[in-house]
Parts: C-alpha cells; structure tokens; sequence
C-alpha cells in the first residue's frame, strides 16, 4: 500500500505565492512498503538487514561450533536477539527487574545468560518416546521447568548455550525439533488434538501437516518473511481457527466430497483482525501446496518497512479477499481453485476435557493443569500413566491442555485417578479449565506484569468461593496477557486482562490489567466471532483481580436472562454493571 508522504491540497494552487513563475516541484515517488515483489529489496529496517546479513538459519552452525564452547559472552548480539529465534531460542528476562522497566531498559539490560527453548510439536502430537525426552531435557538442563502453550508446543527455561548441541541431538533422535519455532518463518502448525481418532472426523489432516513440515520447515526459501507466520489444519472446529494467518477448517463439498475450507489473514496483538474465507475448496492432497502459495504472497509481498505493519492480516485487509485469490491461483499456483461451502459449525463448543469416546471404541481422557504450567517431573509421570493405560499417545491442546489417547473403557477410571495424583485434572472446575495465561513477567522480556502465579491464585480463589457457579456448558474464560502482544489471546476471551501498569489505593503505579468483556469467536452455531468490550478506565490492580472477577461473575448469574451468554450480557447491560 503505497501512498504519497505530500498528498495534494483540494484547491491548492501549483504556483507559489505572488505569481512567481518558477517550476512546481516533481511529486515524490511514493514511500515503498518493502515488498519483495514490487522490486523493494533493500532493508527498511534492523529486522530486515540481519536477516539480508545471514540467513538465521545459519546460527546453528555458530551456536554448535562456537557459542557452545566459548559461552554466552561469545555470542554476536545479532545473533543472540535475532537469528537465535529461527532455532527456538530466546533470551530470558532477568530475574528482579520489574514491568515498570520493560520499555526502559536496553535489550542487554534485561536479559539473563539464560534461553527459553520452544519445542515445535505440530499438530500437538507426542509418542511416549518423545514425551519422555523431554520431561528428560527439563529436569536435566531447564530446572524442571515446562509450559505447555496456546500454540501447542511445550516452552522450557533456564536453557544454557552450552547445552544446546546435546539437547538438540535428544530432541531429534526421537523426531522433534526447535527449527522455526520462533522468528520470521512458519511457526507450529496448529492441528485438532483428536485427529484420526475423533468419531466426528471425516478426514484426518495430519498427512498435510507433517508434508508441510517435511518440505518446508527449514527451507530457506521460506525462512526469510516479513513477520511471523501462523497456521492452523484441522477437520473439527477445535483450534482457534480465525486467529491465524491461514486456516484449513474440514468441510464437505456437495460433488466432490470432504476437504478443507480456507481462511487468510487473521491474527491479534495491538491491532486485531480476524480471518476471512477465501471462498475454496481444497481437498487433502492439495494442503501442502496451497499452504506454500499463500505462505509465497506473505514472503513476496508482505509489507516489509514497518514492524508493526508486517503480517499478512494487513495485505488482506488491503486487498481484499478477490484480489488475495486472484494472486493466489494465477501467480502462485497457476490454476485456479474449485468454490466451495462454508464449514458447517458443531452444536456446542467441542471442548476435550474429560473423558470421551474414540471412533474405535477405546477413550481418550483430556485434563487440566494450571494455566499451562507443569514441570518436567510431572510430564516424566504422565509418560508413566499414558504407557500404563493406553498406547503412550499424547496429544496438547491449543487452549494450554493435554489429552492421553487409545485407553481401554475398563482403565479409565484408573488413568482419571492418575492424572489426579500428579496435578492434571480431568474434571476441572470451570475456573481451571477455561483460564489460560502467557508467559509474563518471570521470563518474558517483553512482559509488564506477573500471569502465570497471578493465574494460579486467581483460579484457586475462584474456585474457592464460586465452587457451585453454574456457567453452563459455555463456561467463563479468562485469557490474561502479560503485555499488549496477546500471546494468550486477549481479545477473544469472556474475560480478557492485558497486562498493564496502573494506579493503585495510594496512587503508586502497580501492576494491573486492562479488562476486555465478551470476546468470543465462531466455534459453534449461534456464536458470532468478535473482539472483547473495552471500556474507558476499566482496568484492576493484580491484587483487586479476584474480587473483580468474582463480582463480574456473580452480576452475571444474578441477571442474565435463561440462556444468556455472558458476551450477550456484557452487550445488554449498563456499563455500570461491569465495573
């Protein structure tokens, strides 16, 4: 989207004042926005030039042979702050430094001589042997610390440089990797936590998932893009599927069967925006290729000069959804696409927790830790109870759960009581079950204020003094963020907190949130996807948090009328009540 920086006046004249005849200036070429396709080539900004120095997949190389042996003060700050994602790799905040100096300090000041490591699991499918390394990995190299994230990977901390070859050489001798789990490159690929086991499953995408992987994760032909890329494969409605920058959500076509319907340019942080169908119907061996091409027009002619502009979502905006796959078929693909229906959405919310049946007779059963948080002890004792109980298959959620598959009727009773001894829940309270929380201020450099413990009180006082709520099937959720980023989703929660400095009983900036009210998206019939409520001062202190929750939640049951939503509530009702 290029546009003039000196636009012209309506009714302005080209001569100067007093009639001077001297010769009006030459329009300036219009700004590029660093779109490869457009002939912009040259870096707009930091980002873009060390990518143009060193294809970032290079630094494994570096890290392998250099950093590893000569330590953390050996490492290139390009590389350490930059490239280093491309491989999973993240510096860690600081211990003590508060989220009033987030903004303030340097890079170099509020990092750690630590990593977190992001272990890519695409499609949330793990086999025991690889759930076992790395409960291995975190209890021998991160202090036995894990997080299982809203993107279905599983982050550890207290990395050292030093170990990275060796935890490498772990991860993929079982078939897992860190490759672009970070960076400006193709992230996890969200996929359905039951595929190719769920009753309501047509198609099983998995095959497109892992030839996406196979083919194009650690192409340098797809490595380089203007910002993050984020996907989603799955037949049920159960991944967040108008959040990503390409979706493929199953669907039935009237002559030619099951397939894949797609969306483009969805995608939250500071300036949310939700998916669009494309209007196709992709059928399972066309996936990957489809994938590529859109992942080609994001590469090619995603805007590249500002950082805050550079995700698909804004190019679809611009374009519009003709254009999009217009570009998509003639360049790109070179054929065009068969139109297709829309999905058909579930009656209900598909929600895994619990205990239910497979399409061959056995169970799988889904619990809850808190707000993702577990540790590499407990995942080393879920190995334990998947092996006794069922095949070993484990499966994560994109909503910070996970599921252990193919267990017999007759042991899951006993698999229930065993998640139970080791702190996963496979009949949560609704608090437990619906609150999700990002990293925050513990490790996360960018973070303002504290999610994860803020979570965990939250969810223990909740259920402490609202034990016999009845929220219905729909439940309550509360996605609280550390920062505007909206790594836990913020925008699309019942109750969404973004973390924020604000001003506290004696007028001291503490930490605290924004509220967001009534977000919500498509997930099932009669829900219509929108952006939480935001009203002018709403905000709580951390330490006010659970009082405010419990309030808002007890105005809602006392005056919601029979089958009320809480987003409907929330649109009805004087501001006053939300408050």
């Amino acid at each position: 989207m290029a546009v003039s920086d000196t636009p012209a006046r309506p009714g302005a004249s080209s001569a100067p004042a007093g009639g001077s005849a001297r010769a009006a200036r030459p329009a300036r070429r219009p700004r590029g926005e660093g779109q490869w396709a457009l002939g912009h080539r040259e870096p707009l900004n930091p980002n873009e030039r060390t990518k143009k120095d060193d294809n970032p997949l290079n630094v494994r190389a570096r890290i392998e042979n250099i950093y590893a042996h000569r330590g953390f003060a050996s490492i290139d700050p390009q590389d350490l702050r930059g490239r280093f994602r491309w491989w999973g790799l993240y510096t860690q905040r600081k211990a003590g430094i508060d989220g009033g100096r987030t903004a303030v300090l340097e890079p170099h000041e509020l990092e750690d001589e630590y990593f977190m490591l992001r272990v890519r699991i695409d499609g949330g499918q793990l086999d025991l042997e690889q759930l076992r390394t790395i409960a291995d990995i975190s209890q021998t190299y991160a202090r036995d610390s894990a997080d299982i994230t809203d993107r279905q990977n599983i982050q550890l901390h207290w990395i050292r440089v030093e170990d990275m070859p060796e935890i490498w050489r772990r991860l993929e001798a079982v078939g897992l990797q860190t490759t672009e789990a970070c960076g400006d490159c193709p992230r996890v690929v969200l996929g359905s936590p039951v595929s190719g086991v769920a009753e309501a499953e047509l198609l099983d995408p998995t095959p497109a998932i892992d030839e996406i992987v196979r083919r194009y994760v650690g192409d340098p032909k797809y490595s380089n893009l203007p910002r993050k890329f984020k996907s989603s494969i799955s037949w049920l409605v159960d991944t967040p599927y108008e959040v990503n920058d390409i979706s493929f959500l199953g669907v039935e076509h009237p002559e030619h069967g099951p397939g894949f319907d797609l969306w483009v340019g969805g995608g939250l942080s500071t300036n949310p925006m939700l998916a669009q169908r494309l209007g196709v119907w992709v059928p399972l061996d066309e996936v990957p290729d489809v994938w590529a091409g859109v992942v080609g027009i994001f590469r090619d002619y995603g805007y590249r000069r500002l950082r805050h502009r550079a995700r698909l979502k804004f190019l679809v905006a611009d374009w519009g959804i003709a254009r999009f796959r217009e570009v998509l078929e003639k360049e790109y693909l070179g054929r065009g696409l068969l139109d297709g229906p829309a999905p058909e959405l579930p009656g209900k919310p598909i929600d895994h927790i619990g205990v239910h049946r497979q399409r061959d007779g056995r169970n799988y059963v889904g619990a809850a830790p808190v707000v993702g948080r577990v540790s590499g002890t407990q995942l080393a004792e879920l190995a334990d109870a998947a092996a006794e109980h069922g095949s070993g298959r484990v499966r994560l959620t994109p909503y910070q759960k996970l599921l252990v598959l193919d267990v017999p009727p007759e042991r899951t009773d006993s698999l229930v009581a065993a998640l139970r001894r080791i702190g996963l829940e496979a009949f949560p309270s609704v608090w437990r079950r619906d609150t999700m929380a990002c990293t925050g201020l513990e490790f996360c450099k960018l973070a303002i204020v504290e999610t994860k413990a803020r979570g965990q009180e939250l969810v223990a006082r909740l259920e402490e003094r609202l034990a016999g709520a009845d929220l219905g099937e729909a439940g309550l959720s509360i996605h609280i963020n550390g920062c505007p980023n909206a790594c836990a989703r913020t925008q699309t929660a019942d109750i969404g907190l973004k973390g924020q400095l604000v001003v506290g009983p004696d007028g001291r900036q503490v930490e605290g949130f924004q509220v967001h009210l009534g977000g919500g998206l498509g997930m099932a019939q009669g829900h219509s996807a929108g952006f939480g409520r935001k009203l002018r001062g709403l905000k709580t202190t951390a330490a006010e948090l659970p009082e405010y929750v419990e309030r808002l939640t007890r105005r809602y049951l006392d005056g919601r009328t029979e089958g009320e939503s809480f987003a409907n509530w929330v649109v009805r009702v004087e501001e006053e009540e939300l408050r």
